[in-house]
């Protein structure tokens, strides 16, 4: 196990060389002046020229790769042309708030997806399996911003259970201030003992969350359910039955173990997708994430962001899938990596 997971990291390398190189051509072909967005719209042209100077942009393109390699080595991922700002910094800032976000609703997604899917297959064609399948499908087909708007006008609104937006209220931060350690609200809350603020920022934490799982729930539901159904008619399912076994321990002991292998592995690739898919959800609900911030990098051309997001999520593409892989060989001994 130890040489499959060294021969895949060092496979990685070459997977974010290629992707870097593909990423910084199209970005430099893009009909735009990086070096105007850097100084602003009010810039004279010898500071846009002394810009471009600045930024390199007035060497050959491929000295402009190697110098970005060179910074990439060192852990620089260059200057936001937007905030002015390292996108390292820039990037430490907005991530914790969208794995925080992800993160939970991957959760929910698992602890209710799993179970529905489950019980959906034990009920074929009965009441219980039409619910859950109704779920499913609504999870996956409807829009998130549609769904978001839909939570804020009856939980907020309507109801006025839980906030609108944000991480946390205006007098919470003044009264009760966060001290930040994760970058989780959450979970620094916990850490600090700080109650009102824990509360707080679970409150907030809710409506993005639910909105956010939807989709990887209905995946859940639907994987678990078709994979499940197939199992539920093996040989050694019914040889369980006839040995008189509970069938709670059948279900989920012997059928839902080997079950959970093409489930584990959609919602690896969901979970780095999420990551910069969370742009909708984020602006509905002024969550300050990474999906906020690479849309915005978008709509204004600053390739440093755009260059160092694609990395990033990249990385956790490749880091989750080498997870799954390895998280399957335990969950079924019958899978072996080679």
């Amino acid at each position: 196990m130890i040489a499959y997971i060294v021969r895949r990291l060092l496979l990685t390398g070459f997977v974010l060389w290629g992707l870097s190189l593909i990423t910084f051509v199209v970005t430099r072909w893009v009909p735009s002046d990086p070096a105007a967005l850097y100084v602003g719209p009010l810039a004279k042209p010898e500071q846009v020229a002394l810009a471009r100077e600045k930024l390199g942009l007035d060497r050959p393109l491929h000295v402009q790769y190697l110098y970005f390699l060179r910074d990439l080595a060192q852990g620089d991922l260059g200057t936001s042309l937007r905030t002015h700002r390292p996108v390292l910094q820039d990037l430490l800032r907005y991530l914790p708030a969208s794995l925080e976000l992800v993160i939970t609703a991957l959760l929910l997604a698992l602890l209710l997806g799993i179970p529905l899917g489950v019980l959906s297959a034990r009920w074929e064609g009965r009441w219980g399996d039409h619910v859950s399948r109704l779920f499913a499908v609504m999870g996956v087909s409807l829009p998130g911003f549609w769904l978001g708007l839909l939570f804020q006008l009856l939980f907020f609104r309507a109801l006025g259970w839980l906030p609108l937006g944000g991480r946390l209220d205006t007098v919470t931060t003044l009264l009760y201030p966060l001290e930040e350690i994760t970058g989780f609200y959450v979970l620094d809350a916990l850490l600090t003992r700080n109650g009102p603020a824990f509360v707080d920022a679970l409150r907030h934490l809710v409506l993005p969350a639910l909105t956010l799982a939807a989709y990887p729930l209905g995946v859940t539901i639907r994987m678990t359910r078709s994979t499940m159904l197939e199992i539920l008619h093996e040989d050694y399912i019914r040889t369980a039955r006839a040995a008189g076994l509970p069938e709670r321990r059948i279900l989920f002991r012997h059928a839902l173990r080997n079950a959970l292998a093409p489930t584990l592995t959609v919602l690896g690739l969901t979970f780095a997708y999420m990551l910069t898919g969370t742009f909708f959800v984020e602006l509905i609900f002024y969550w300050p994430g990474l999906g906020s911030y690479i849309g915005q990098a978008i709509l204004s051309n600053d390739y440093p962001v755009i260059l160092g997001v694609t990395l990033l999520v990249a990385t956790f593409y490749v880091l989750t899938n080498l997870a799954v892989d390895v998280l399957l060989t335990f969950l079924d001994p019958r899978v072996r990596l080679e």
